[in-house]
This record gives structure tokens, C-alpha cells and sequence, in this order.
């Protein structure tokens, strides 16, 4: 999966139907301020008991694939697609730890919204011991867990040396300031079903890949 051994791995998962700026904008500020090489993308399978994306694996990862084509940042990962049944965020970092082995740094990006219910997860203190977790936080908006257990769980593996990041293999959240985009899947979905333009929303290569099938009328 890339680099020599000492470089830190960054994992972004997400369902991306379809991916848009609010995805790549905020991740790509991240790896500015923290000196990510590479960022690896990995659309989701989503579970059939949640609403099912409106477009398919195929074209989500078609769409995954245009948006980051110019973008030497981004890598494509599609193996949570090639899955006959949905699996765990940690189940996907263990089999990702067997590939590389458990010394070389890795992370997961996520947004603030996800750090908050992170306890919810399964398996979520093994999450964060098989990798860093690196928040795309909301500016303005204070990161304060439910419980205070969750808020002392956070407050131990908070850092602000970037150093740690790179150095450790994991177990330590970083919390980044990164530029907020109010954009969401769901907005772009409504615009385009009503024939509202969403050019300024995602990569034109997406938006014409949109257009070409149909999606999301």
C-alpha cells in the first residue's frame, strides 16, 4: 500500500454517493497542516439494515476515482466494495495492520461529528489502538464528549505534536483546523433532482459522470 515504512498511512473512509468538495477540500487542508503524503480513499459498503446509496459500488467508486485523477494526494481503495457483506471500521484496520505490520504509523480521518458519537462504534478503544484518529474539526464549535469517561478517554489521547503522528504507530487523536464547506451529500442529491446546478459543489469530472448516468434524478 505505498511507502517505505516510516511514513505515516492515512485512511478516509466514507460512502461518497456522490464524493464533493466538502470530502476532498477539508482532508487535503488536513495533509497540508500535518504533512500527509498520501491519502487513501476507501468508499464504504453500507449495511442493508441503513438506507442504501442511490448510486451503486460501481459508480461510487467510478466517482472516487474521477474526482482524485489529477490529485497526487488521494489513492484509491475499494476492498470494503469487493466484500460480499458489510464489516467494522476495526475489522478493516486489523486487516490493513496485517498488511504493513503494527509499527509502521497509520491513521483514520474522520469529522468532528464522528469523534462525538465514537463511543457508539464497535470496537472503538480498539480503533484507536490500531491507528491515529485525525478530526476534521468544526471551527468554532467546542469538541466535548457525552460522558465525562468518554471526555477523560479523549483527553488521554489528545495531541498537538504532529511529531506524534509520524513517530508512533498509533493511539493518539489529533484534532485539525480545518476549513468548514457546508456541503452534504443529501444537498447535492435534492439540488439535482430538482435540475439546480451543482458545478461549484464537486469536481466537474464528477458532475459529468453524473450526467452521463443519470444519477440522482
Amino acid at each position: 500500500m505505498g511507502e517505505g515504512q516510516a511514513s505515516l498511512l492515512a485512511l478516509f473512509g466514507g460512502t461518497f454517493d456522490p464524493i464533493h468538495y466538502g470530502h476532498l477540500k477539508p482532508v487535503a487542508a488536513l495533509a497540508q497542516q500535518i504533512a500527509l503524503r498520501h491519502v487513501i480513499i476507501m468508499p464504504n459498503n453500507v449495511p442493508p439494515h441503513r438506507p442504501q446509496p442511490q448510486a451503486s459500488s460501481e459508480q461510487r467508486k467510478m466517482m472516487v476515482s474521477l474526482a482524485i485523477a489529477r490529485n497526487p494526494l488521494f489513492q484509491l481503495d475499494c476492498r470494503e466494495l469487493q466484500r460480499s457483506a458489510p464489516s467494522f471500521t476495526a475489522d478493516t484496520l486489523e486487516e490493513i495492520r496485517q498488511e504493513i505490520g503494527y509499527r509502521r504509523p497509520l491513521a483514520f480521518i474522520i469529522g468532528q461529528d464522528s469523534l462525538l458519537t465514537l463511543p457508539t462504534w464497535n470496537h472503538y478503544s480498539r480503533i484507536n489502538a490500531l491507528c491515529h484518529l485525525l478530526v476534521c474539526r468544526r471551527p468554532g464549535y467546542p469538541v466535548q464528549m457525552k460522558t465525562p469517561a468518554d471526555q477523560a478517554w479523549l483527553d488521554a489521547r489528545l495531541t498537538r505534536n504532529i511529531d506524534d503522528l509520524h513517530r508512533l504507530p498509533g493511539g493518539k487523536i489529533f484534532l485539525a483546523d480545518t476549513p468548514l464547506y457546508d456541503i452534504s451529500a443529501t444537498t447535492i442529491r435534492e439540488r439535482l433532482e430538482h435540475g439546480q446546478s451543482c458545478a461549484d459543489l464537486l469536481p466537474p469530472a464528477v458532475m459529468h459522470y453524473i450526467i452521463a448516468q443519470g444519477l440522482y434524478r
